[in-house]
């Protein structure tokens, strides 16, 4: 009786998850066409800017659609955010036109790049960097809403509110999210959520399953979505004073050629860890994140896809930083059990190895944070499910190098 139960139970929620999925394909519609119509109709505006929107949103679009396996929720979340992404370019391109010529005289100087391996410390390394008042961060408010309101300017900024507001209902549908990633309307964000606006971003293959969009995007110059960037920071710094920006994206290790490309005086924090301990934990991550979107993978798949994916990028940074001694002054490299430890020697070697000043000032505020702050200690590193699936041959040849180039250990995990 109970097996019979049991199937009548999957049989009606596959028949709910069908027909949740058609209602949803009709409300929400992730196509290119629909997506762009409804923003120009939105907003009046017709022209995107530079980068172009194609090939990739329409790749991206048709990968949500045929291979992420959205459930209703995760396809109105989606749909929500690519429209908030188009009608903010539109505008963007809108007031970009009419400060053209004092955003091109804007510097970003000597750009501080934060980038590695995942779930190693750098999300802590940033926010530890930006309490210095030299330095200047992106926020999560002013990456959400960049275009501020008209008329005179307020104090507190009403878009930290709004912000702060939406990410408060945000974990209303997802509080699994703020336990693997928590996110404030105040704290630094990545690059990647800046790039989300150019379309070619890692932000789409962080939070669904979009192999072919990930494939397009492996393949693509990723110059425009660097200069993006830099027209966002100069958009973000326009009328205030310079600072030197930190900026922090583990997903750098794919662009690094793109990087210097369009920033040359750039320098850069590489984070390291024992790659089984990052898969682990990044394992973890994505199926939250994935989780919030669509339905639940495999677990052994998706842990062969964190491994493969660490393995390309750890290979990417690799052959970059062999194929470039001219630019190795331009690294520090930082391992992940540094940070735990004294996260403040970390920065004193980082700003002696920049030739920057600590200031008391900087020193004492960063001192503050890392009192208050103990999110590197016992944490929980993922799931079991990545040790029932052991690594691959050519993984486990290219984690074998990187662990020997950088002095971080090879099988030995250890409990955070």
């Amino acid at each position: 009786m109970s097996e019979i139960i049991s199937s009548d139970d999957r049989s009606n929620r596959a028949w709910w998850s069908t027909l949740g999925d058609a209602l949803g394909r009709k409300l929400w519609p992730l196509d290119a066409g629909s997506l762009v119509a409804a923003a120009r109709r939105r907003t009046g505006l017709e022209d995107f800017g530079d980068p172009p929107l194609e090939p990739a949103l329409s790749i991206l679009g048709d990968s949500l659609e045929q291979e992420a396996d959205l459930h209703p929720l995760g396809r109105f979340l989606m749909r929500v955010h690519l429209q908030d992404l188009l009608e903010t370019r539109l505008r963007l391109a809108d007031l970009w036109r009419a400060r053209q010529e004092e955003m091109a005289a804007a510097r970003v100087c000597r750009p501080i790049f934060i980038t590695g391996m995942p779930r190693s410390g750098s999300t802590y390394l940033h926010e530890l960097l930006a309490e210095d008042p030299d330095n200047r961060a992106p926020r999560v408010w002013e990456v959400m809403f960049p275009i501020p309101p008209r008329g005179r300017r307020q104090v507190p900024d009403p878009r930290i509110r709004k912000a702060a507001a939406c990410l408060w209902w945000f974990r209303r549908f997802a509080p699994q999210a703020d336990t693997v990633f928590p996110l404030r309307a105040g704290t630094p964000h990545e690059c990647v959520a800046i790039q989300s606006y150019s379309l070619l971003s890692e932000e789409f293959i962080s939070t669904c399953r979009v192999p072919a969009f990930e494939s397009f995007l492996r393949q693509t110059d990723l110059r425009p979505a660097y200069a993006w960037e830099r027209r966002f920071l100069q958009h973000l710094q326009f009328r205030s004073p310079e600072r030197r920006w930190v900026l922090k994206s583990p997903d750098h290790a794919y662009g690094l050629e793109a990087l210097f490309a369009v920033f040359p005086d750039a320098q850069i924090i590489q984070t390291h860890r024992n790659p089984i301990e990052v898969l682990k934990s990044s394992c973890h991550l994505t199926e939250v994140l994935h989780g919030l979107y669509g339905w639940p993978d495999v677990p052994e798949r998706l842990a062969a896809r964190e491994s493969r994916v660490l393995a390309q990028g750890l290979n990417r940074f690799l052959n970059f930083r062999d194929t470039h001694p001219e630019l190795a002054g331009r690294f520090v490299d930082v391992k992940y059990q540094e940070i735990v430890d004294d996260p403040l020697e970390v920065i004193r070697r980082v700003y002696e190895k920049f030739g920057l000043p600590l200031t008391p000032a900087a020193g004492e505020r960063m001192a503050r944070l890392a009192h208050q702050r103990s999110r590197y200690d016992h944490r929980r590193t993922g799931t079991a499910s990545f040790e029932a699936r052991p690594v691959t041959i050519a993984e486990a040849s290219c984690f074998k190098r990187y662990c020997s180039r950088f002095k971080v250990g090879w099988g030995q995990t250890r409990s955070q």
